[in-house]
């Protein structure tokens, strides 16, 4: 049954799924907007966040070692997996790039499905975030609102390294037109590593921070990367604003379609992509595509 306490939760819900969504998209999007490669491993860098820090919770115990080990391991991941396989796909057709990023999901999930199995792993929320909280015109659970801020920290911090930093100004430049900035006399690779290296870590991050509200499996990863793309032609390709504000709606679509009937869910939010290609063909924020 459908009342105004149901819609209200549902917004809430929408908001976090949004913020989550929001910030792998926004390494996704860099990663294409800077090295001109789409990457389909992203998922599975999801994924890994998720079990990397599953497994330094088993050890430590402690949620927030928990999710500076999956961060920190994404991070390691995408910087050796850009160094050792990716740098030589830059020059290669799309359909390589493709093909090599989602062999490489493949490669992640079914190793990681070796090691820990097929069952999903649970990672609890820290203790003082357990149980639920009254907001006055509804209770809502502790973690879901501390994933809200914690998301939108990591967003911040996403947003002051991009617009705030040196190296904010390059990846941003490199998005415009990489070969300018390579004919400034910046190491591009360097930087190219670098942005890998970050949009990987933004994925891992998520993965471990989202475990306490799903259960870690090797194929968390694929229903994600469905939505991050959606995402990201919804709020631009490249953009990281766009990214934001396509995770948003894209949460909430999700959410409030789900309160009606769940079946029609992601019908819905493919129709809301197909509304924005056919009247901004370049996304809500976006600009025309990379030479």
């Amino acid at each position: 049954m459908v009342n105004w306490g149901n819609f209200i939760s549902q917004c809430f819900n929408g908001l976090v799924l949004g913020a989550l969504l929001a910030l792998i998209s926004s390494g996704l999007t860099i990663i294409y907007g800077t090295l001109g490669v789409l990457n389909l491993a992203h998922g599975a860098m999801f994924m890994l966040g998720g079990y990397a820090g599953w497994v330094a919770y088993s050890y430590s115990g402690s949620f927030i070692v928990a999710v500076i080990a999956g961060a920190a391991f994404v991070l390691v991941v995408g910087v050796v997996t850009e160094r050792i396989i990716i740098r030589h796909f830059y020059t290669r057709t799309p359909e390589d790039q493709l093909l090599v990023t989602f062999g490489l999901g493949i490669v992640f999930v079914e190793v990681v499905r070796f090691f820990f199995g097929s069952l999903s792993k649970a990672v609890p929320p820290p203790p003082p975030l357990i149980g639920i909280t009254p907001l006055g015109f509804m209770f809502y659970p502790t973690y879901r609102l501390a994933l809200l801020g914690i998301v939108a920290v990591a967003l911040l911090a996403l947003y002051i390294v991009l617009y705030r930093t040196r190296i904010g100004m390059i990846v941003r430049a490199g998005i415009e037109d990489s070969v300018m900035v390579g004919s400034l006399g910046i190491d591009v690779y360097k930087v190219f590593m670098l942005v890998f290296g970050i949009g990987a870590m933004a994925a891992g991050f998520a993965g471990i921070i989202n475990a306490p509200v799903v259960s870690i499996a090797p194929d968390v990863g694929e229903a994600i990367l469905v939505q991050t793309f959606v995402v990201v032609v919804i709020g631009g390709v490249g953009s990281f604003p766009g990214a934001v504000l396509g995770g948003l709606i894209a949460g909430e679509i999700i959410s409030i379609t789900s309160m009606f009937n769940p079946g029609y869910s992601y019908v819905m939010l493919f129709v809301a992509m197909t509304l924005v290609l056919v009247l901004r063909p370049y996304g809500l924020l976006g600009t025309a595509g990379r030479d």
